[in-house]
């Protein structure tokens, strides 16, 4: 098999305001909004160390400091912990700093869209490929999912996007691809993306979510800062003009996607990590079904 490239960066997109969870993201990042005992966006760092990405770069806005925060060691904290004899915790603390480099970025330039951050970053890229995810999405399972889309990746060395399945009924919800020539049982050559078409103009019922491994080739076409109908930079656009001039796999995720992106959705993110959780889901259970009683 050849060898390509190895994949050690990866950006982080968190730089939008949160505007549906105001005020409580007035001063805290959407990002930051707990699952249990960590921030959503720590899940999708260690998603993306499981991996092999030894350096991150979280493209933030303004009231993201928080982030920077959590990252960061606190060495009067951990001191403090130690002093109580709460090693284990300080120790905790410590690793979430050192998982990997940390590098911020302030999202800057017009229009905006979900592109943007991967333009920003693209100095730092250069010409490695590099995974692309959001800041308030995970999967839950037994491999990340940043390793399927690697995994894909190792095979052909083209860029690779995360893939669901879903009801057509919500094909104005997400980017929805038409795929063909069979990689594997899990990965397919991308045909086309098109985002959010509606039931009745989706080329298919398989989803593109946020979550990306992309080779550098897609960072021109991101420079041409072609904009959406919605006048933006986004990123399925781009992807979809990369297919046409190059291949473009798409990966179907094992595992259970979690969309925190308003509260409806962080709710149900919540519920399902504690109910997996081992610890905390039965006596869960049990209160949910008592109160639903």
């Amino acid at each position: 098999m050849p060898q390509y490239k190895p994949v050690r960066k990866a950006v982080i997109a968190a730089a939008g305001f949160g505007t549906r969870f105001l005020p409580q993201t007035k001063a805290m990042p959407k990002e930051m909004l707990p699952i249990i005992d960590k921030p959503v966006i720590q899940l999708v760092v260690e998603d993306l160390v499981a991996a092999g990405v030894t350096d991150i770069i979280i493209v933030t806005g303004p009231t993201k400091r928080a982030i920077e925060d959590h990252f960061d060691r606190a060495l009067e904290l951990e001191d403090e912990l130690r002093g109580k004899g709460k090693d284990a915790v300080a120790d905790t603390l410590k690793d979430i700093a050192e998982m990997a480099n940390f590098i911020y970025l302030r999202q800057k330039g017009l229009p905006k869209g979900n592109g943007r951050p991967a333009l920003n970053a693209a100095h730092l890229i250069g010409d490695e490929p590099f995974f692309m995810f959001f800041g308030d999405d995970f999967f839950t399972g037994h491999i990340t999912r940043a390793q399927q889309l690697l995994e894909t990746y190792s095979q052909t060395g083209k860029s690779v996007i995360s893939l669901i399945e879903v009801d057509r009924k919500d094909a104005d919800k997400y980017g929805m691809v038409a795929i063909s020539e069979k990689l594997d049982d899990k990965s397919f050559r991308l045909d086309s993306l098109v985002e959010k078409p509606g039931a009745k103009d989706a080329p298919s019922e398989f989803a593109s979510i946020g979550g990306y491994l992309l080779t550098p080739e897609i960072l021109p076409i991101l420079a041409d800062e072609h904009t959406s109908s919605r006048g933006e930079l986004e990123l399925p656009g781009a992807i979809n003009r990369l297919a046409q001039q190059d291949t473009v796999y798409g990966r179907f995720i094992e595992g259970d996607y979690h969309d925190t992106g308003s509260p409806e959705l962080y709710l149900r993110a919540l519920i399902d990590t504690a109910l997996d959780d081992d610890r905390l889901g039965p006596d869960l259970r049990d209160y949910l079904q008592q109160k639903l009683q």
